[in-house]
């Protein structure tokens, strides 16, 4: 299961990059599915989110101890290189003998390392459509990602929309496929 799970992890950075990557100059002020954010602002927050793992899950920190730490601009000169950077100390993090195991204290509470991988995974994903559309690249996603992230958001789907960060689930056609509810789970239509 850790192996799969950190494969998904893995693949899941692995788009993300490669969608920075495909960013044009004249698009980081482009708006994205995530109304509050533009293309920059995305990638800067899901840059920030892998910046708190290595604290969080390699060093037993806590997010109290770790406040204002990411917030702001985190990208710099060089987005590309800031995301690069920030993935590879996230998955190595994730990937050190018992991270997975280890309990890591959020804003929410103590979780294991493995669900916080597996909410990152779920969230990089779910991201990587929002920059897709963002930039007016291909935005299909793959099906190993795609199921995994239903099987991670289910559970607490119900109260994304209350939490204030995510919009109300949208209603799907009956036989939509899988990526299509994904999506609508999280507020987006597909």
């Amino acid at each position: 299961m850790t192996d799969a799970l950190l494969e998904r992890h893995a693949e899941a950075l692995r788009l993300f990059g490669e969608r920075v990557r495909d960013i044009r100059g004249d698009q980081w002020g482009a708006p994205t599915p995530c109304t509050e954010w533009n293309v920059r602002e995305l990638v800067n927050h899901v840059t920030a989110e892998q910046l708190w793992i290595p604290p969080l899950v390699a060093e037993g920190r806590t997010v109290e101890q770790l406040e204002g730490s990411f917030s702001g601009d985190v990208l710099g000169d060089d987005p590309v290189a800031a995301w690069d950077r920030a993935s590879a100390a996230a998955h190595a993090a994730f990937a050190a003998s018992g991270a997975l195991e280890r309990t890591v204290r959020l804003s929410y509470g103590p979780a294991l390392g493995s669900a916080y991988c597996s909410e990152l995974t779920a969230d990089c994903v779910v991201h990587t459509w929002d920059l897709a559309r963002g930039i007016g690249a291909a935005d299909r996603l793959p099906d190993s990602l795609v199921e995994f992230s239903i099987k991670e958001i289910m559970p607490y789907a119900d109260g994304l929309a209350a939490s204030g960060q995510y919009a109300e689930p949208v209603d799907v056609p009956a036989g939509a496929d899988a990526q299509t509810r994904l999506l609508a789970m999280v507020g987006r239509k597909g």
